[in-house]
């Protein structure tokens, strides 16, 4: 009996240890905050985009609701939480039901290897596996418009998400190859040769900052040395992981899969309500995540002037102020990526079909090998020699080949447009003014003859 006891108090004072203990504490604020930012980010970026793309066209933008149309995404979720959630008769109401949900999870999942600073990061998470777990999460969503597109029993549907999953498919692989460069630069600065595939590693290694004493320059750029950020060395491949990101994200030039000019808004086309919402909630949520991993890998991830400092006082209200400036430096990375991607589709038109897929499989994947190959062979080449030398020397390599990237796309771009007119380009080169008549679509055509003889006919002559 008293072995059962004592067995009793042990289980309680576990629990009770556990749940007041500074590990359960720092999950709980880690959860609390990436709960937080996810539900609000969506929101935020939907007025941002609103706004920004009103400046940039040269308009207002909302405008009448709340002050300076803030409130206008917060009226927009109570109309789309009391609209009604239409079902189509004929779907497979099971997978219909589920698909919003199991799209939306791997984004919700993703944000657990996201440290937004040196302590909000949830313990116990696959922080060792970064990369290898952000890569299998945005590769699930892939299940979540296969299932919308299939279940709506609509052939514009299928056709939409056949075409998403497609893209989306193409588009990993590209996104992963840039990703490997990464890898192999942390092989290169680390010790033993053995790289990293944790996020806050290769942060970690974007630092090549050594106490100085002096009080100033240790507060400015201990922890944050913006000249070794991977963004330097390997700039192509953060413009191919970006673009990359645009694709999955199903973000302008590559909305193809939800367009309203192409398949009628494809596997979204039978959801309404806030089921319909849950889609771009998870898209404006994919937007954040590849902001927050391309701000780890390439821009230094949270660091900044004086979070190092600050939360190396082992003092709790400078290391909470050390934080909460990391937490800063991080979202206002994120938010500045973000902007680009609203930026871009301000900006680019829409692609077509063909040349989406050209793009990935003709352009990319040769680029994204190629890069892995020529960093490889540097590496060999540059063996025994400082390891600064060696960033140099591939950054100024890299930075070449991103000017070589930018005129071949160029070039491509030219010619693929060049090809698709070239039919009405023909027909206009060969037909005369007065032989030819203009048909609705502007292109023209050859003028059918009229019968000899007919008063027309003479006229013309």
């Amino acid at each position: 009996m008293s072995t059962m006891l004592l067995a009793d108090n042990v289980w309680w004072t576990q629990l009770l240890n556990g749940i007041f203990s500074w590990a359960f504490l720092q999950f709980l604020v880690a959860f609390l905050s990436i709960f937080g930012f996810i539900m609000t980010s969506a929101m935020i970026l939907i007025l941002a985009e609103r706004k920004v793309m009103g400046w940039m066209q040269d308009r207002t933008g909302p405008l009448h609701t709340g002050p300076w149309g803030l409130l206008q995404t917060v009226a927009d979720v109570g109309k789309l939480l009391l609209k009604e959630d239409i079902h189509v008769v004929m779907s497979d109401k099971i997978l219909f039901l589920l698909a919003p949900s199991v799209f939306m999870a791997p984004v919700i999942a993703s944000f657990a290897v996201l440290p937004f600073s040196p302590y909000i990061a949830i313990p116990g998470t696959a922080l060792a596996t970064g990369i290898v777990y952000y890569v299998a999460m945005s590769s699930i969503d892939i299940v979540g418009v296969m299932m919308a597109g299939w279940s709506s029993n609509n052939k514009y549907s299928l056709i939409g998400g056949l075409r998403s999953a497609a893209q989306m498919i193409s588009y990993e692989l590209p996104l992963v190859l840039a990703l490997v460069s990464v890898v192999m630069l942390t092989s290169a600065l680390a010790n033993d040769g053995i790289g990293t595939i944790s996020l806050l590693q290769i942060q970690q290694y974007q630092n090549s900052w050594m106490k100085t004493g002096n009080g100033v320059l240790d507060f400015l750029f201990e922890g944050f040395t913006p000249w070794s950020w991977f963004f330097l060395i390997q700039p192509l491949m953060l413009v191919i992981y970006y673009t990359c990101g645009l694709a999955e994200t199903n973000r302008a030039p590559f909305d193809l899969p939800e367009a309203e000019s192409e398949l009628v808004a494809g596997y979204l086309t039978e959801y309404s309500g806030m089921r319909w919402a849950l889609f771009f909630l998870g898209e404006y949520g994919n937007m954040t995540i590849v902001s927050a991993i391309a701000t780890y890998l390439f821009l230094g991830g949270f660091s900044g002037p004086g979070v190092a400092y600050l939360t190396g006082l082992n003092n709790i209200g400078w290391g909470l102020a050390g934080n909460l400036l990391a937490m800063g430096y991080f979202t206002l990375k994120v938010y500045l990526l973000c902007f680009v991607f609203i930026w871009i589709r301000s900006t680019l038109p829409r692609l077509r079909a063909d040349q989406l897929m050209q793009f990935a499989w003709l352009i990319l994947m040769p680029v994204t090998l190629g890069n892995i190959l020529l960093t490889g062979l540097l590496y060999l080449l540059l063996e025994g020699v400082p390891s600064w030398l060696f960033l140099v020397v591939t950054g100024i390599v890299n930075w070449a080949m991103l000017f070589g990237f930018i005129w071949l796309v160029g070039r491509v771009t030219v010619a693929s447009t060049r090809r698709a007119q070239s039919p009405a380009v023909r027909a206009r080169h060969y037909a005369s003014p007065a032989s030819t008549v203009q048909l609705r679509d502007g292109v023209p055509t050859q003028a059918v003859p009229l019968p000899a003889g007919t008063e027309a006919a003479s006229g013309l002559k």
